[in-house]
């Protein structure tokens, strides 16, 4: 499953996106109420690193697989959107790529 280049993108889509879900849902919660900011600090750090790494992973894609504006468009919007994701990759998996 990981061996194509849309694989590999899902896979990276995933971890960004559980990365995003224990910032929120996790880290977020243990600094506002149980005055803990470090969590924000060491998951905020390591979501940002998997975000860019996401970015760069949309670009290799891109000019692999010629993906179409629309792809490029959904997949940095879905990064910003807890769940979105899960949504996409929904849709990679219908979607038929070369």
């Amino acid at each position: 499953m990981f061996n194509t280049t849309i694989g590999k993108f899902r896979l990276m889509g995933f971890i960004e996106g559980a990365s995003l879900l224990i910032l929120l849902f996790i880290a977020m919660p243990l600094k506002y109420i149980f005055d803990y900011p470090e969590a924000v600090k060491l998951v905020g750090s390591l979501h940002g690193f998997f975000f860019i790494l996401y970015l760069i992973f949309i670009a290799y894609t891109t000019f692999k697989i010629r993906w179409s504006f629309l792809w490029v468009f959904s997949s940095v919007l879905v990064a910003f959107i807890p769940f979105g994701n899960i949504v996409l990759d929904n849709k990679l998996k219908k979607a038929k790529f070369a």
